[in-house]
């Protein structure tokens, strides 16, 4: 069993417990071992772009310095840790003077230059365990299902920093449907906002944002709508007044494993 590094994040702890819990069991059935990183903090939820602000980004850099110093990889789930870590890893690779400030701050054994390598939980079924392999593993395949991806703003960019897959015209999420048997629905708004940062600042706009999300969905013929990321899903279903069914693409993960009984809906 290959071990890596697993960040969860706040939101997992409380409102995405599904997110997490099914990440950890269909993880471990597919040979993967998460382990946590000792006393780990907040990654800040957003990524800061300020040259000169770093203190926000210390939590980030002190969890991939601790894959480092166990040679592991570090895996993410929620879409915005995701975002917020890889960047900056990715701005401690490409930045000298933020990783001098980070080292000089944070005073490490060793500095950290960004050793560690970052997936997200769907770049590890796609390029760790492998789509045909996680294929031949489905014991409850989602025949005749039409699926919904729903990428929003965060899980592919910035791509350049992110490099996960073409943020114009992604295909990860779609090829994890395939592979748990489901039929991926292509739809306009899959990559686009769903307005959940502005949900409290601006609930009308929020809400206007979601509802074309769910609404382009379903006119394309999706059954449900599956995301990575805790913000979105709250959006989506609570904003977005539409009766489409929103998952974590973990949940149905675990239940393409037979880890879980199905849905009521």
């Amino acid at each position: 069993m290959e071990t890596f590094t697993y960040y969860p994040g706040c939101t997992l702890r409380t409102k995405a417990k599904d997110l997490d819990m099914y990440a950890r069991s269909s993880a471990e059935a597919l040979g993967i071992a998460l382990e946590e990183p000792a006393d780990w903090q907040c990654c800040g939820g957003a990524y800061t772009t300020a040259k000169d602000e770093i203190a926000t980004k210390l939590s980030a850099v002190r969890t991939l310095n601790s894959a480092k110093e166990k040679n592991r990889p570090l895996i993410t789930v929620c879409s915005a840790c995701h975002n917020v870590i890889k960047q900056t890893n990715y701005d401690i690779v490409n930045d000298e003077d933020m990783a001098s400030k980070v080292n000089n701050y944070l005073k490490l054994d060793e500095p950290y230059c960004g050793e560690t390598t970052v997936y997200h939980y769907l770049e590890m079924l796609r390029d760790v365990v492998g789509f045909d392999c996680l294929a031949q593993k489905v014991v409850n395949p989602f025949k005749g299902k039409k699926i919904a991806a729903y990428y929003g703003c965060l899980l592919l960019r910035p791509s350049k920093a992110l490099a996960m897959d073409d943020p114009e015209n992604p295909t990860i999420m779609e090829d994890f449907i395939k592979a748990i048997g489901g039929t991926p629905v292509i739809y306009a708004q899959r990559n686009e906002c769903c307005g959940g940062y502005i949900t409290l600042e601006d609930k009308a706009q929020a809400s206007k944002r979601s509802s074309t999300v769910m609404r382009s969905a379903q006119d394309q013929g999706a059954d449900m709508i599956i995301t990575a990321c805790p913000l979105c899903l709250y959006n989506l279903k609570k904003n977005s007044g539409s009766e489409l069914p929103v998952y974590y693409f973990t949940e149905l993960l675990a239940q393409a494993l037979g880890l879980k009984e199905g849905n009521d809906e």
